[in-house]
This record gives structure tokens, sequence and C-alpha cells, in this order.
């Protein structure tokens, strides 16, 4: 037996099939429970009419013209209506059942339901129930499992990488190695970029267990770990060598790196930040790098010339060095556009007093063509790959 509303229920009809749309038509009017207040034959039509009259109930098709049912639907939500949408749609197939739901539908019931189960369900709508139809509700179930498995696949994943990046910080699964910074005017080495290399299973690119970090909300961690590390081999280097380590802004800003870097020799390190890492309040970094700028921590620019964030970044950063990602010192020497936006950015750096160091230089044409340019330091596999420290 159908419980019907106390109140009379105020629908909107919404179909671009005339026939359907009159065979609809006809049983709403013959409801004594149900008020028709609007037929729309689109999806635009609907939600506007919607907006009118704001019945409690809506009857749409899945497909029709323009915004179409999923849209009408997602229209209202955002909207704030409180209209209650029931789809009516000869469509019966998993995918337009589960995008309809998704945008917010009451219910989904197939054309040819009976007389009963269309009124039953436009009064369960009203009373903020949810209706299917029988041949649509294993559909339902089975997306529900679904996606419950997927939830459950990607808990496990999440409790891997938790696991595996406790491991690598609890018992130090990873070491430094040091790529050679060249002054190429001269080819004595000025400086050492401090990399980070794990040991630990799975075996990965460090920039996937940097990532992983940040996922588990590990990143400060991991980063304050890699550049103590590095920093503990200072004395080791040659006493006229700057050491340049990685770092994130959200660990810049971060109160735990400024006791990490003060408590060595700051005027030997230089920050790089990466043009790739977002900077959300450049006042805000630029207030945490300021009492290590003051004690004579240099500030780096990473990855120059692989977006347009690196531009923003050395505006508003105004840092002693800019690093020419690899995108454009690779083939620099064959390539005349990227030796343009290389002259660009040196033309760049030096109106903002910043020096250039060039990455990934792999070949002596690469590292003369830098030189031409008037790039005055460089790094890259030519020069020295990164290597572990001899022992002492």
């Amino acid at each position: 037996m159908i419980e019907l509303s106390p109140a009379r229920i105020r629908v909107v009809i919404a179909d671009d099939d005339p026939s359907i749309r009159e065979i609809l038509i006809d049983f709403v009017t013959a409801q004594p429970s149900l008020d028709l207040v609007g037929v729309a034959t689109t999806g635009d039509e609907a939600v506007e009419i919607c907006r009118e009259q704001e019945p409690d109930v809506a009857l749409m098709d899945v497909r029709m013209p323009g915004t179409g049912g999923v849209g009408a639907v997602r229209r209202l939500r955002q909207m704030g209506s409180c209209t209650r949408v029931v789809a009516l749609s000869a469509y019966a197939d998993r995918g337009a059942v589960t995008e309809m739901l998704q945008a917010g539908a009451a219910g989904y019931l197939v054309k040819g339901s009976s007389v009963d189960q269309i009124l039953e369900a436009l009064h369960r709508a009203a009373r903020g129930q949810s209706s299917l139809s029988p041949v649509v509700a294993p559909m339902v179930l089975e997306e529900l499992q679904e996606r419950l498995g997927r939830d459950r696949t990607a808990q496990e994943a999440q409790r891997q990488r938790v696991a595996n990046i406790r491991a690598v910080l609890e018992h130090r699964r990873f070491n430094m190695v040091f790529q050679p910074i060249v002054e190429l005017a001269t080819n004595h080495v000025v400086g050492f970029e401090a990399l980070a290399r794990f040991s630990d299973e799975p075996i990965r690119p460090p920039d996937e267990w940097f990532a992983d970090a940040e996922m588990v909300g590990f990143s400060i961690d991991l980063e304050i770990a890699a550049i103590a590390l590095a920093l503990a081999d200072l004395e080791h280097l040659p006493i006229d060598a700057y050491l340049s380590v990685n770092v994130s802004p959200v660990t810049t800003i971060s109160e735990r790196l400024v006791p990490v870097l003060l408590g060595t020799a700051p005027e030997r390190i230089v920050l790089e930040i990466t043009e790739h890492a977002p900077v959300g309040d450049y006042e805000r970094l630029n207030s945490a790098l300021k009492p290590l700028r003051k004690h004579g921590v240099r500030l780096a620019i990473d990855d120059a010339g692989a977006g347009f964030a690196s531009l923003r970044h050395i505006l508003r950063l105004e840092p002693d060095l800019i690093k020419l990602d690899i995108s454009l010192t690779q083939h620099i020497d064959t390539d005349r556009s990227r030796r343009a936006l290389a002259q660009g950015l040196i033309s760049f750096g030096a109106e903002m007093g910043s020096k250039l160091i060039g990455e990934g230089v792999e070949t002596a044409t690469e590292l003369a063509t830098l030189q031409s340019l008037g790039v005055p330091y460089a790094q890259g596999y030519f020069l020295g790959r990164p290597a572990a420290l001899p022992p002492l």
C-alpha cells in the first residue's frame, strides 16, 4: 500500500519525448495527492521552472537536450533548491544510473514502471526518501560494493605509505649524495647540491618518496631529516664550497627549519626552492626566509624555465641564484628557442641581481653554449655525477 504524504505534492515534469510527456501529465493531473505546477522539455527549462515554482518533486528524464537531467540536478543542488528529483528514464545502464544518483537525484525509475511505483516514488521523494526500480537496485548495490573495494584498496595503500615513510625516518634508510656545481670561468667547484637516495623497498626515485611523504603528512619530517643528514657532511666539503639543499615552501615556513640551518655555518648554505612547489603566501615565505638570509643563508630558485611559476618566484623572492632547468639546458647547443629563453632568463636574472646555474649539462657543446651565453655556473653529469663523499 502506498504511504501518501499528508499535503498535496507539487510536481514538475521534464521530458523531451512528447508522447511520454503527455502520459505523465495525464497521470499527475489524475492523482488527488499531486499538483502539476510545470512542464519542461529540456534540462534548462526544468531548472528555470523549479527556480520559479519551487516544486516538491521534479519527475525528470535523464537524456534531454541542453543541460540534460544530470546537469539539471547538479544545477538545482548548486542553487540550494529543495526540489527533490526522481529520474524516469528509458536508460537502465549502470553508467546513467550512477551518474544521476551521484548528481543528487532522490530516485531512479525505469520507463515502464507501474503507476503505483511512480506515485510511491514521488511521495517517498517528498518525504526525503529514495526509490529505485527493481532492475536498477542491483546496479547500485554493485557500484557501492566496487566503491567500497576501491576505498579499502586506497586505505590499504595509504597505510602502506605511512609504514614505509615511518620506517625510512626511524631507521634512516636513505643517504645523501653530492653533485658538484662548477664555476665555468675557472673550472673550480664552488658548491655541491645534496640529493637524497633511498635504499628501502620499494626501490623508486627520490621524488616519489617525497611525494608519498607529503600524501601522508610527513613531508616536513622527511625534508628536515634529509637536510640534517646533508649538513652533517658540511665539514667534509671543501672549505670554500657551499652546500645546496632542497626545501619546499611548506618546510621553509615551519619553525623546525631555522634551528637546523643556524646550528651550522649558515653562510655556506643555499636553500633551493623548486618552481614546481606552489607558494600560497609569498609574504609569509619571505618572512620565514628573512632571519635565515640575515645570517648568510642564500636562496636559489630551482627548475627555472620549466614553467611560468619560476618568473613569479624570482620576482617575489629575489633569489641569489637561479637554476636553469634541465629541460632548457639539454640540447641548448642545437635549439635556438632554448638559447633565446635562456638568454631572456640571464637578462632577467642580471636585472634582479641573481646569478645563473645551468642544470643537467651532459655534453661539452651544451657547456660551451651556456658559457658563451654568459651563464657563470653549471652542474650535470658532464661535470660530475652525484656521489657519496669518500670515507675519511
